[in-house]
């Protein structure tokens, strides 16, 4: 029966069922099979299975009946049960309208609620998918990667997202510990910045939490204005605590100090620099020399902390980043500043003495005709009247020194050590150029146009107030060489060319200095000749009486002897060492062959001669002023001759034997016994000869 319900199963088609049943019964099928097909059997099974179908209808029909009486009785008991829950449904509503409210109140409470469980899942969610990664995190950590995830190749895009999300957790990680580490570093917490600092070591953020570190700690050092000030005391104050939080601290100060040079101090040097470059050379000079010698002194104060193996090498490329633009174009900024400064200098100075300064060695017939006259005695015309001005101020001079010697220090301060020598050589040319040649050179151009001639009456010979002035000069520019030029190129082939360049200025010089000098000297003797052509008469060395003579010596030769104290006494003002003794020496002798031929010019009688004698000892006296051995022997022996205009005929010869007469020539002494008024070649002459 079980089997023939099968047979009734939806969708039911009769034909199929017949054809089924048939298939059921052996023998039944229509196409054979295991066993030849029998009519009779499937008719049997056919009029069996229409019985079974009617038994089957029957019990069905029962079944039905039974049921539709249990539908009856339950629909008269739902009914009731309607009826009771309509009442239940009044009673019901009247307590729906009092829940409505709380309802609504509820369901605030619950939407409020379920976003907070929301919130809790999210996390928990989190939590869980985070504990997941973990597990696989560990499993890289361990380098033993055990999960199917990682081994199935059907699950490779699951393992992609595994490692993206490792990967965003790692950076995320690293964040929070660089924050962490921030935070640490504001407070102040030594302790907990050493702890992230040692775990953040093995990440690749390292180098950012380090990046962080620098740029906090710079925060609020840099508020007062001297950058190199508070570099100095950042640096001090940072480099005990990174040895305290940094496994590598000579990394971490190095790092920090390169950003310091490459951010702090490069961007205040081209602010101080870049301002005055075009505009203001010599501000511009003084700064680039302040900043590069206070960032110099900086780096060798950096060089006390511990920053690698090469710090010197170091500091210096950091150095050279920093000012290499300034200094390849320095020397040249340097030489343009000082020869337009020097010329500066000067021509202020002639201007304020009203002076259109001379063109030298310009080759016209009148500047030929001068250096003509300045080198000889010709009388080429008038000297050139300068009122006694100089044209040397030791205010320019020290000016033109102190420029120089800034320019030295910023030389050897800022120059490659290589080009040192080469750069203190040009600028020591532009002193050599505005010093010597342009100052000193052409005053003294000016001084020898400006000697009068020898035989000028009450000359102004104020060449040896040149001299004097030039002297100082040249003290202090030989000071100079050798304080401040020396010292940087002693160690240099430049050396040679330098002292070859000194000895060339300066004996060039000196040949105008000896020139004037020796034409200065020619004027004094000519004003003493001019003293004596006009105050010696004649009636001197043979006064009428000879028994009334009153005077020591003439007017003539206290007005010579005055004049020639005055003259020592300015040449040893105006020079000094040597120079003092060699020009009075030629002074002196010049002095004493005015005298000598001065004498012969006359004639001498007994109480003349007494008088001659004296006015020598007074030349004698005065000679002793200059306090040169050659010029008082000169003079004694002048005295010494005097004598033979006064002796006894008949000791003229023992006279002539004395010491100091003995080697002149017989001559010398034979012209001087000739200016005798009682020289007579047959009484005299034999006993003289």
């Amino acid at each position: 029966m079980a089997t023939t319900a099968q047979l009734f199963e939806e969708p039911f088609d009769a034909d199929e069922y017949i054809e089924r049943l048939a298939w059921r019964t052996p023998g039944g099928g229509s196409k054979g099979g295991a066993e030849a097909f029998d009519p009779k059997r499937l008719l049997e099974e056919f009029e069996n299975h229409i019985e079974e179908l009617k038994q089957l209808d029957e019990k069905l029909q029962r079944r039905v009946e039974k049921l539709e009486h249990q539908c009856h009785r339950e629909a008269k008991e739902f009914a009731h049960k309607v009826q009771d829950l309509q009442r239940s449904n009044q009673v019901a509503f009247q307590h729906f309208q009092e829940l409505d409210e709380h309802i609504s109140y509820v369901a605030t409470k619950v939407c409020h609620l379920g976003d907070q469980l929301e919130g809790v899942n999210t996390p928990r969610q989190r939590a869980v998918e985070a504990q997941r990664l973990m597990t696989y995190f560990n499993e890289f950590l361990d380098g033993e990667l055990r999960s199917d995830v990682f081994h199935n190749p059907e699950k490779i895009k699951e393992a992609a997202d595994i490692i993206q999300k490792l990967h965003l957790i790692y950076h995320d990680l690293e964040r929070q510990l660089i924050q962490e580490f921030t935070a640490a570093q504001r407070r102040g917490e030594i302790g907990r910045m050493r702890e992230v600092a040692a775990v953040l070591l093995h990440f690749k953020g390292y180098a950012h939490c380090v990046d962080v570190y620098i740029k906090q700690c710079q925060e609020g050092a840099y508020l007062r204005n001297d950058v190199f000030e508070d570099t100095g005391t950042l640096c001090q104050r940072v480099n005990k605590q990174v040895g305290e939080v940094f496994s590598s601290p000579e990394a971490v100060m190095a790092k920090l100090i390169q950003n310091i040079f490459e951010n702090k101090l490069q961007a205040h040097v081209k602010e101080k620099l870049d301002g005055t470059r075009h505009s203001d050379a010599e501000q511009y000079l003084k700064n680039l020399y302040d900043l590069y010698s206070r960032t110099t002194a900086l780096a060798a104060k950096l060089t006390e902390f511990n920053l690698g193996s090469d710090k010197h090498t170091f500091l210096s490329k950091l150095i050279k980043n920093i000012f290499s633009c300034y200094l390849e174009s320095y020397i040249d900024m340097e030489k343009d500043y000082l020869r337009n400064r020097s010329a500066m200098i000067l021509q202020r100075y002639y201007d304020s003495k009203n002076h259109q300064k001379r063109p030298i060695g310009g080759g016209s017939i009148q500047e030929l005709k001068e250096r003509i006259r300045q080198r000889t005695n010709l009388p080429l015309g008038p000297s050139i009247d300068t009122h006694g001005e100089t044209f040397l101020s030791q205010e320019v001079v020290v000016n033109l020194l102190q420029e120089t010697r800034h320019a030295f220090e910023r030389c050897n301060r800022l120059s490659d050590p290589s080009d040192l020598p080469k750069n203190a050589f040009s600028i020591f040319l532009l002193l050599v150029e505005h010093l010597c040649v342009d100052h000193i050179d052409y005053a003294l151009e000016i001084g020898l146009s400006a000697i009068p001639s020898a035989d000028a009456k009450n000359a102004n010979l104020y060449f040896l107030d040149v001299v004097q002035q030039a002297n100082t000069i040249f003290h202090l520019f030989d000071k100079q060489f050798n304080d401040h030029l020396m010292p940087l190129i002693s160690s240099s082939p430049k050396l040679t060319e330098c002292l070859h360049k000194k000895k060339e200025t300066i004996e060039q010089m000196e040949v105008k200095l000896d020139t004037g000098i020796d034409r200065t000297l020619n004027c004094m003797v000519g004003q003493m000749k001019h003293i004596l052509a006009t105050e010696q008469k004649k009636t001197d060395f043979r006064p009428e009486d000879e028994n009334n003579v009153m005077i020591q010596y003439t007017t003539a030769c206290s007005k010579v002897c005055a004049y020639v104290s005055r003259q020592v006494d300015r040449v040893r003002k105006s020079m000094d060492g040597k120079n003092v003794d060699t020009v009075l020496m030629e002074l002196g002798v010049r002095f004493h062959r005015l005298i000598h031929e001065h004498l012969q010019q006359y004639g001498y009688s007994s109480m003349g001669g007494m008088l001659a004698i004296c006015d020598v000892a007074e030349y004698r006296r005065c000679a002793k002023d200059f306090r040169v051995p050659l010029v008082l022997q000169l003079f004694d022996t002048l005295h010494a001759l005097c004598n033979l205009l006064v002796v006894a005929p008949d000791n003229l010869k023992q006279v002539c034997s004395g010491e100091q007469l003995t080697n002149l020539d017989r001559n010398l002494l034979h012209a001087f016994v000739q200016l005798r008024l009682d020289y007579r070649p047959s009484r005299l002459g034999r006993h003289f000869s």
